[in-house]
Parts: structure tokens; C-alpha cells; sequence
């Protein structure tokens, strides 16, 4: 079992843990892509298509209004990478958390770890996500909705 840290990244924010955790439970107002289902109460799924390279199933295992939102990969398929289901049992979390008079949200991939042949890509992605459409959306009630650089070709 490897020790290496998951992905993580966070940011703070001039808003209050309860707009951050609104803005969270809303992937529509934030990512790129095709979003099916819902994402906002435990026991939902959704499912997010983006293109032909990436297509997913989450599963939501924790909501704690304000506080943290947690969804479980039950099924994915990344058509850039050798072993296409690597993301299939990994979890993505957001905590967050009131420092201060701002609102830290952190992110975490549980899984997607260095060693995983999509780390480079998926980390870009998920940065982009992160600190640049949810971060606005909370912020200023408006997502960005990057879109996201294909991803390399295995083997380059």
C-alpha cells in the first residue's frame, strides 16, 4: 500500500462555509462537461461525461452541511491512460472549514496519487476545477467552466 499523499489542493475564500458547501453540491455550476443526476443528498448518484476521454459515477457517502461533502467513485472510464478504471474506488472529498473571517475549502482525490498514470493530467484538471470555476462560483455566484486541455497521449 503507498504512503504517497492523494491529491490535495485548497483555497480560502470571503464567503461563508454554508455558500462554499452550496457551491460544492452544485457540479453543474462548475464543471465542464455532461452532468447526470443528483449530487447533494447521501446515497445520490450522479454521473460526468466530458467528451470521449472521461466518463464517471459518483456515489455521495457523506454530506455535513457547511462542513464537508465526500463521493465515492463507483465506476469510471479515462480513455487517455493504460488502465482506464484507475479512478474506479477512489473517493473525492472536500472539507471545509472556517479560518478566520474566511472559508477554507480543501480537496482531496483520495487515490489519485503520483504514481497513477493520469496524476499529471487529472491533477491539472481537478486545479483548474478547483481553484478556478468553484473558487469563482463561490466567491461570485458564477462558475468559470474552463474548458480542459486533452490530455496527453500515453507514451509521450
Amino acid at each position: 500500500m503507498s504512503t504517497t499523499p492523494s491529491f490535495t489542493t485548497s483555497f480560502r475564500v470571503d464567503q461563508s462555509p454554508e455558500a462554499a458547501f452550496a457551491a460544492i453540491i452544485d457540479p453543474r455550476a462548475w464543471w465542464s462537461g455532461a452532468f447526470e443526476g443528483s449530487s447533494d443528498a447521501i446515497g445520490a448518484e450522479f454521473t460526468y461525461r466530458y467528451g470521449d476521454m472521461h466518463s464517471s459515477r459518483q456515489r455521495v457517502t457523506e454530506v455535513v452541511a457547511g462542513r464537508r461533502v465526500a463521493w465515492l467513485v463507483v465506476d469510471a472510464e479515462l480513455n487517455f491512460v493504460n488502465d482506464r478504471t484507475e479512478w474506479t474506488g477512489t473517493t473525492i472529498t472536500f472539507d471545509i472549514a472556517r479560518v478566520g473571517a474566511e472559508t477554507e475549502v480543501t480537496f482531496t482525490h483520495i487515490g489519485l496519487k503520483p504514481e497513477v498514470e493520469c496524476y499529471d493530467t487529472c491533477s491539472d484538471a481537478w486545479t483548474s476545477l478547483i481553484q478556478g470555476s468553484l473558487k469563482q462560483l463561490i466567491e461570485t455566484g458564477t462558475g468559470v467552466l474552463p474548458e480542459l486541455a486533452a490530455p496527453r497521449a500515453t507514451g509521450e
